[in-house]
């Protein structure tokens, strides 16, 4: 799952449900601590160097921080950390509550106030040297307001408005959407060619000093003030604090500004301002002692349940989908989500037209959390599951143990559409531009029945489908030629678990 999310950019869960599982890891080893070891995930920090990048050593590692997830885990850091400065004879201790940015952490290096090098975080200790891609990044200036050697630590992200944006032009394109915006600016950033970083809207926010030289502060906040002055694009939300109820309050102003924030935040951080403290408390092989991450809970909001439709998968299961008004949560406006199967469905007791709860924990998938049965007014339909398939009327059975229904026709439309689709797909075949809409037209316009069909493709046939498309057509004849140099697991990959493929796998495998 780590490797998911810091090394491929593609979580298959949400950040709070990873939090989960590492707060049920943290007890585990506390309960069983001759079963923890160097290895474990609760002692490493992010991912691995991306093969085709110069790895760099962090002179100062950039760390990981300790998330908690409730106000009375901030408190008892605050009620230790003031003890530990009494013991240090270090009286008001002051806290900088900030943004706790979703994006990519990553050092900047400055050599007489010109930007020399830049790395993402890496494993805390080594990184990748993506100077050229940060470049790419208008609010990183190259040079700075003095000719100093300064070390400072950003945060990469794309702004929520440039995301939508961006998905948008990504759906028109017929192009794989991005799961998230943090996903989004870390595939961005780790980009071997700093071209495809260059069109991709990055941003930036700098919250933290590394390493400077001829200078010295007492506070972090005078820090931050100072980073700005040199130019840079500082974390424009830090919240001074003294008190524990200041810090409650700052941590609830950022939760209630969160969803007008401009960019995209995963929680507050607290931090102890006295840099000379800070060295006192010092760091564990992952975090430091002088601060904590406070993760808000998954955003939810209500909406209505418009509809329930069904839609056919390629292997036939026929799955619920909720049609909801419009509603935008995390970022990102929701208008479907899916209800997985009829089980689901019976236990969340859902009907038409009732007031849903949504969340989209992590920004990742949207699900409907319960039913608001108190605002029902008696207008609101029963669903029940069809008993034939909605598209070519054969007749839809579960089978005994499943809680999938399926559809049991072998030609079925849905069925070889979601097979095409599939077989194109960047974990199959990688057919780049064989997005749904053009094989919905070559299926209409008859020109493919099967996937041996898109082998048989002439340009013709391809340019037909756009207005002025013969560049768009020799661009889909390369790349259906190119997917013949796949290696095989890809061809595996493509037809695996596509039973009304089994005729024609001979083919395919000539053709290929």
């Amino acid at each position: 799952m780590p490797g998911k999310y810091y090394d491929e950019d593609k979580p298959e869960i949400s950040d709070f449900e990873y939090d989960m599982l590492m707060v049920e890891l943290r007890n585990l080893e506390k309960e069983f601590p001759e079963l923890k070891n160097k290895d474990s995930l609760t002692e490493k920090v992010g991912g691995h160097v991306k093969k085709g990048f110069k790895e760099v050593t962090h002179e100062i590692p950039l760390l990981s921080l300790q998330d908690v997830f409730s106000l009375e885990e901030v408190e008892d850091f605050v009620i230790k950390t003031n003890e530990k400065a009494k013991e240090n004879n270090i009286e008001d201790v002051t806290y900088v509550v900030e943004t706790k940015i979703d994006g990519l952490s990553s050092a900047l290096e400055y050599k007489n106030g010109k930007f020399i090098r830049g790395a993402t975080r890496g494993n805390g200790q080594i990184g990748e040297d993506v100077t050229e891609n940060l470049k790419t990044i208008k609010t990183i200036p190259m040079k700075i307001q003095d000719n100093i050697d300064i070390t400072v630590r950003g945060e990469v992200f794309i702004s929520k408005d440039d995301f939508e944006k961006m998905n948008q032009e990504r759906e028109n394109n017929e192009e794989e959407l991005f799961a998230n915006a943090r996903n989004a600016a870390a595939g961005s950033l780790r980009q071997l060619d700093s071209n495809v970083t260059k069109e991709r809207p990055l941003d930036i926010y700098i919250f933290n000093v590394q390493k400077i030289e001829g200078k010295e502060f007492n506070s972090h906040y005078e820090e931050l003030e100072y980073l700005n002055k040199l130019g840079f694009n500082v974390n424009p939300v830090r919240i001074y604090c003294k008190t524990i109820k200041e810090i409650e309050k700052a941590i609830q102003k950022i939760g209630d500004q969160r969803e007008k924030l401009t960019f995209g935040i995963d929680g507050a951080v607290v931090k102890v301002d006295n840099l000379k403290f800070r060295e006192i408390l010092g760091n564990t092989a992952k975090t430091p002692r002088w601060a904590v991450a406070y993760k808000y809970p998954p955003e939810q909001k209500e909406t209505k349940l418009k509809d329930i439709i069904c839609q056919v998968g390629r292997t036939g299961v026929i799955t619920p989908m909720a049609i909801l008004e419009p509603v935008k949560v995390a970022g990102s406006t929701i208008s479907k989500t899916t209800l997985h199967n009829e089980d689901f469905i019976k236990e969340k007791d859902l009907k038409v037209g009732d007031t849903v709860v949504i969340q989209k924990a992590g920004d990742v998938i949207p699900e409907i959390v319960e039913v608001k049965k108190e605002k029902r007014t008696g207008n609101e339909i029963d669903f029940e599951m069809p008993k034939v398939c909605p598209v070519c009327g054969a007749k839809a059975v579960r089978e005994e143990g499943e809680a999938a229904i399926r559809c049991t026709g072998i030609e079925c439309p849905a069925k070889l559409f979601r097979n095409l689709v599939h077989f194109a797909s960047k974990e199959a075949m990688d057919i780049d531009g064989l997005g749904e809409n053009i094989i919905q037209q070559l299926l209409d316009r008859k020109l493919i029945s099967n996937i041996v069909d898109i082998y048989n493709l002439k340009l013709e046939d391809i340019a037909s489908l756009k207005k002025n498309g013969k560049k768009f057509a020799q661009n889909l004849i390369d790349a259906i030629n190119k997917s013949k140099e796949n290696d095989l697991y890809k061809l595996i990959t493509a037809i695996r678990n596509s039973s009304c493929w089994s005729k024609s796998i001979k083919n395919i495998s000539k053709k290929i």
